[in-house]
This record gives C-alpha cells, structure tokens and sequence, in this order.
C-alpha cells in the first residue's frame, strides 16, 4: 500500500474535462471555414501559414472541381445580371441565334398595350394620328389653308369627311368597284351615274371610290341640285367636299380645268321613285351633260351603281307634307316615318359600283355641242349603256344583302 501512487479525484476530473474542451475545440475548427488570418500588430513579423498536405490536395480538388462547374456553366447556363444577359445576348447575336430577354417574363405593360388598342382604332401610330390631328386643328384654328373658287377644302375632305364615309363604304354597304381604272389618270373626264335610294347616299359612295380607289387618287366633283345648297350645314359641307351647282357653267369650268365631274341626269326623278320601279332608269333630262363634254372635249364614262335602291325602299309618297316642307317628295317606307330618327337609317344592303368604256367626244368638231340630233343620239347611248349594264349587274348578284 506504501507504494501505490495515489492520484488525487479532484486533478483526475479537471483532466478529463480538459481533454473533453480540447476535443470539442478541434471538431469546430475542422468544421468552421478557414478565416483570414488577422493582420501583424506593428513591430511583428508577418505571419506565414503553411498549409498541411491535406489541406492543399483539398484545395486542389475543389479549384478542379470549381473549374468544371465554371466551364459546364458556360456552356449551358446564361450569365446572371443585366451585364450577364447582355453579354450572353451578344455572343447569341454573334451566333445568329435569338437574343435571350429574361427581363420580360409576364404580360406586357398597360401602356404597351393601350398603344397597341390605340394604334389599332386610330389606324396607324397612335403618336403620329395625335400630333397630324393637332397640327389639322392648328391650321382651322389659324386659317391656314386653302380652298377654290368653289369652296373646295382638299385637306378637310380627306383627313376629315373621307374619315366618316368610309366605314359606311368600307363595312356597313361593302362596295364592290369596277371599272376604275377607265377613269383616266389625268385630264377632265365626266362621269355619268344612275340615281336612286330617296337620299342622295350614292352620290358620296362614288366620291369615296373615286378617291380610294383610283390609281391617281382623283376627286370626284359633283353636280348637286339646287335645293342641296340652299339647306344649313348641307350647303357648307358640299361646298367643301368639291361639290357644286348643276348648271353647265360651273360644269365647264371644272372639266376645263381637268377634273372629275359626276352628274346624275335623273334628278330627283330617279332619286324618288317609287320601290316598284326600282333600277329603271328615268329620262335624262335634254342632254346638257353631253353638250358640255362635248364642248371640253372630255370622255364621257358610264357608270352603273347596284345596292342603293334598296336602302330606302320606298313604298309611298306624301305629297302633302312635300308641300308644307319645301321637297320634292316625302317617302314613306317601311321605318319612316313611323320609328321616327331610327328610321332614317339605311339597310345595310350589298353594293357595286361599275364604271363603264369611256365615250370619247374629242373626234367631233367644236361646233357638234349645237347638233341637237348628235347630242340626243350620245345622250341615248349612255342612257342605255348604263341601264344594259344594271341588268347584268342584278343577275350576277347573288343578294340584296350579301
């Protein structure tokens, strides 16, 4: 017993606790990343680790391993960032590949597509229908702009009148145009139309024809009657459309200068006949058109238009309300007078304009305007050239409607 070493419990538990502190020391240390290691106070020498061989065939592995990825990412997924998605966006391009645009994975924003809505009602770019309107609204404001002698306002017919016929000619009556092309490009040419429908609607479809859909993009001047310029708000507006007095002053003058001029011969005969006699022509008048043309020198185009006698079916006339309102007529059909303004609105009904071969009169002397029979037998040829014409037109239509 004198020899056995005795070790005291105290200095063996402090032992053990020492070696358990020690041991959880080291587990942290291999499992924390390595830190930087603090920067010399002033005065030491710079601290030098060396790492172990463990270590540095660790660090080798992961430098391969990271270089892998790096290389696998390259080549199969795009860089991250705007500087990232530009420069993958280039090499692309470079590529002849689609640029890539990640900015944009949802829908469109509001404004992108309110312009979109815009430019689709106003039919072009939004920002440049705005800005021509303004300058159009400018000029009324100013008065700059110019009309003829006969009140012809160019710029306000196409951007503003032209505007509101066509969705009428476009969608509503769907005209169907034939023929233009016998109008010729330049020089006066007079257009000789059948007339029907109660309201003088045919007359500004041919005008949109003529202006949409002839080559040159030429205007049709009309010949309207008296009781047209003699009506408020009416009289301005035909004046500025181009339109003037059918009297064969104002009819000379025009083709004289070269324009496009349409008449109507039947007047308001054939505007207001009745439905049962629709597409027969009426008489057309003495002639006068054809001695004009035939004093210009200018063709004569025979023109046939199918779909407005049905518009306005006219089923009778009031001859007594003519009186008390100053009109030739008062139709009666079957919404007018009895739905009141709903009434005056047309039935959307199927049309076709079709201009015929041109009549020339530039091989007759000057003198031939005083021949009654010359003008009598051209007056007839047109008459029946327009009205053979009317025939075929309705047996090759399929409808009223469509």
């Amino acid at each position: 017993m004198a020899d056995a070493k005795v070790i005291p419990f105290g200095d063996d538990s402090r032992a053990r606790r020492k070696g358990a502190r020690t041991r959880a020391a080291r587990g942290r240390q291999d499992a924390a990343p390595p830190r930087t290691p603090a920067a010399p106070a002033p005065g030491q020498p710079p601290l030098v680790s060396v790492p172990s061989a463990a270590s540095a065939a660790s660090a080798g592995a992961a430098g391969a391993a990271g270089a892998e990825s790096a290389e696998g990412r390259g080549a199969g997924i795009p860089p991250q960032g705007a500087a990232g998605r530009a420069q993958h966006n280039d090499e692309r391009a470079a590529e002849g590949e689609t640029p890539m645009d990640d900015a944009r994975t949802g829908p469109p924003p509001l404004s992108e597509t309110l312009g979109a809505v815009a430019d689709r009602l106003l039919g072009g770019p939004w920002e440049r229908k705005v800005a021509s309107g303004l300058a159009f609204l400018r000029r009324r404001v100013t008065g700059d702009y110019e009309v003829d002698e006969f009140g012809y306002d160019a710029e306000l017919t196409d951007q503003v009148l032209m505007s509101l016929l066509r969705p009428l000619f476009e969608k509503y009556f769907r005209v169907e145009v034939k023929g233009i092309e016998n109008i010729p490009a330049e020089g006066g040419a007079l257009v000789v139309f059948n007339h029907s429908g109660t309201l003088p609607v045919d007359g500004l479809m041919a005008q949109v024809a003529v202006h949409d859909h002839h080559p040159a993009g030429r205007h049709l001047r009309l010949l309207a009657a008296d009781l047209v310029f003699v009506l408020p708000v009416i009289n301005e507006l035909a004046r500025k459309a181009g339109h003037t007095l059918a009297c064969t002053e104002d009819a000379q003058s025009l083709l004289e200068r070269g324009e496009v001029v349409g008449v109507m011969p039947e007047g308001f005969k054939g505007l207001g006949k009745p439905f049962s006699e629709r597409y027969k022509l009426q008489r057309f008048g003495r002639g006068g058109f054809v001695a004009t043309a035939l004093k210009t020198r200018v063709p004569i185009i025979p023109c046939s238009v199918v779909g407005a006698e049905e518009i306005y079916p006219m089923l009778g006339n009031s001859r007594t309300l003519a009186r008390v309102f100053g009109i030739p007529y008062f139709p009666l059909t079957p919404t007018f007078p009895w739905l009141g303004p709903l009434g005056t609105i047309p039935l959307p009904t199927k049309w076709t304009i079709q201009f015929g071969t041109p009549i020339p009169t530039d091989q007759y002397p000057a003198e031939a305007a005083e021949d009654p029979m010359l003008v009598f037998n051209l007056t007839d040829q047109v008459r029946e050239t327009i009205q053979h014409t009317l025939y075929e037109l309705l047996v090759s239509r399929r409808s009223v409607f469509f």
